[in-house]
């Protein structure tokens, strides 16, 4: 009973109090006062709350990825300062990274500008002599089509 309660509506769900008239009802039970299963339900409903919890929980788990040499890259922009002339400088670091080996190529530009993120690109490509197959993932795309 108290398992069905856990799908059913708080209103609908079965009190301590009206329990023991239940039980008379149902089962011509009546062997046991009101205060003795009152102190059952305190001490049994919480454990089957718990247990429904439990049921309910994620499992474990992960999905491995599979990236076939050449296929893909990740291309992302990042924040770095730079000293130039002994004068911090922030800066932007391009990197296009290949999903199946790790390799990456690494450029920094004074923006994000559609300009370095082309230029990135291009360097990238000839660094690693080709272009990805299938395709390359953005984390954010806003280099890409801001207005100049």
């Amino acid at each position: 009973m108290f398992w069905e309660d856990q799908t059913a509506p708080r209103k609908q769900r079965h009190t301590a109090r009206r329990l023991p008239q239940w039980l008379a009802a149902q089962y011509g039970f009546d062997s046991a006062s009101h205060s003795t299963i009152c102190d059952y339900v305190q001490i049994r409903r919480p454990q089957i709350e718990a247990e429904a919890r439990r049921g309910r929980q994620h499992m474990e788990g992960m999905v491995p990825q599979v990236h076939l040499p050449g296929e893909e890259a990740e291309v992302d922009f990042a924040e770095v300062w730079v000293r130039l002339a002994g004068t911090a400088v922030k800066c932007h670091l391009f990197t296009l990274r290949l999903s199946y080996s790790g390799t990456a190529v690494h450029r920094v530009f004074a923006s994000q500008a559609q300009e370095s993120f082309m230029e990135g690109h291009v360097e990238a490509f000839r660094v690693l002599g080709g272009v990805p197959t299938r395709h390359i993932r953005y984390d954010n795309l806003k280099p890409a089509v801001r207005p100049v």
